[in-house]
């Protein structure tokens, strides 16, 4: 087979179109105080996400990663890891391109699992934009790894569901419209995987009540955008479940696959900022023997940074091309896990070098980068930690390799020796007649 390291001409421009897009209207939006993209409380904030929007949709880049019957393009992980490497420099971009987390995964659940009386009260309004939502499961009492571990219950009674439990960083909650919440309801089955379901709960629903909102990397108040739950009696209708009873993991694993891809590419967007900013401080910054840039110590940050974004770039870009080509997130599940446990230290190491070279401006926030670090530490906890993915990743691995027979390793010098003379032993015979 051929390989080529270039996309076609005409989704090149493509490319090209979101990179001055995301620089010129989006980016410019993350400096002004006081803003989220979710709050659909504030009309003229809304009113301009809104223009935005209608410009990626008239280009035909929105909500990509969805069918054309849901209004995306239905691309491919590829295309859509390219992009987001793009939109990953801008944490607004996401909400512009229809691509944000949690919208995006939980809009491919209810594309999936639905009704149709789900999909025309949530997934319609969610796909346009007019509402955001919010994937209600990780516990503050359990290691949010296990899902078998969730206490939150809903017990059917009569017509209705009742919600009891407390969610824990629940991301985007202080501004959805409705919640995705993972309880179990079927606390007796065999099988621990399948004792948990997928309701819907709106916001507002008597008995949701926020404890508190929690600050992260130093967010203001104003730009918070995880909470901490509690569901005491929380009631909503039958028809609420989404999917099968019992089948809230199997249907989880439609959100999460393509969404660390996604996640990875962004970093990389991260990462190139810090990047570049490492770079034009090293060639601008003036020391008593010239600029940084002649310095070894530099030249070692930027080489160390160019190979490990690179190197980075090349494994999630395979995987994504693996993804395509298997059509199955559990064929991909190793170089899944892989890509998550890399993640993060690419972005922490990348954004910790720029920072150093920036000396206290640059652990100061007038610049992103101490933000950056901050954010990579979150990428090795969210989507499952990174320990639990270089578990995955090892197993997976060692599946694929079988215990040796004998006492030696089958690299053992000698024994091969033996066989070698074995296999060759007319060679041998004539060789040492020659002699």
């Amino acid at each position: 087979m051929g390989w080529d390291f270039e996309t076609e001409p005409e989704f090149q421009a493509k490319l090209d179109w979101i990179d001055d897009f995301v620089r010129s209207e989006i980016e410019p939006l993350e400096l002004l105080p006081g803003l989220h993209p979710s709050d659909s409380s504030n009309t003229r904030l809304r009113s301009v996400i809104r223009r935005l929007q209608d410009q990626v949709k008239a280009q035909g880049l929105w909500a990509c990663h969805l069918g054309p019957e849901l209004g995306g393009q239905g691309y491919g992980q590829v295309k859509l890891a390219l992009m987001n490497e793009i939109i990953g420099r801008s944490q607004w971009a996401p909400y512009v391109f229809g691509s944000q987390a949690p919208d995006s995964g939980n809009a491919e659940i209810l594309a999936h699992y639905g009704t149709a009386e789900q999909k025309a009260t949530y997934l319609r309004p969610l796909l346009d934009g007019d509402i955001s939502s919010c994937y209600s499961m990780t516990e503050p009492q359990v290691s949010g790894s296990d899902p078998t571990l969730q206490r939150t219950t809903a017990v059917l009674d009569g017509g209705e569901w009742v919600v009891n439990g407390e969610k824990w960083f629940q991301t985007n909650a202080q501004y959805a419209d409705f919640f995705i919440v993972m309880a179990v309801t079927e606390p007796e089955a065999d099988n621990p995987y399948q004792r948990m379901s997928l309701l819907i709960v709106p916001a507002g629903t008597p008995g949701l009540e926020f404890v508190r909102h929690l600050e992260v990397a130093g967010e203001s108040s104003a730009r918070t955008s995880h909470s901490y739950l509690r569901f005491t009696d929380v009631r909503v209708p039958a028809s609420s479940l989404l999917g099968e009873r019992g089948g809230a993991f199997a249907i989880a694993q439609t959100r999460l696959g393509g969404g660390r891809i996604h996640h990875a590419m962004r970093a990389i967007g991260r990462a190139r900022q810090a990047f570049d900013m490492l770079c034009e401080r090293a060639v601008s910054r003036q020391v008593r023997q010239g600029p940084l840039a002649a310095m070894q110590f530099t030249q070692q940050k930027v080489a160390d940074s160019w190979i490990e974004i690179e190197q980075f770039r090349l494994l999630v870009l395979r995987t994504a091309w693996l993804i395509d080509r298997h059509r199955d997130y559990r064929k991909v599940r190793k170089d899944i896990s892989a890509v998550k446990v890399a993640m993060p230290a690419v972005l922490r190491n990348v954004a910790q070098r720029a920072m150093h070279i920036h000396g206290a401006l640059g652990v100061s926030d007038e610049l992103p980068l101490a933000a950056m670090a901050h954010v990579a530490e979150v990428m090795g906890i969210v989507d499952g930690p990174t320990e639990v993915h270089k578990i995955v990743l090892a197993r997976e691995i060692l599946a694929g390799y079988e215990p040796v027979a004998g006492p030696w390793p089958s690299a053992h010098v000698p024994t091969r020796r033996e066989a070698a003379r074995l296999k060759y032993a007319e060679l041998l015979e004539h060789t040492i007649a020659a002699f």
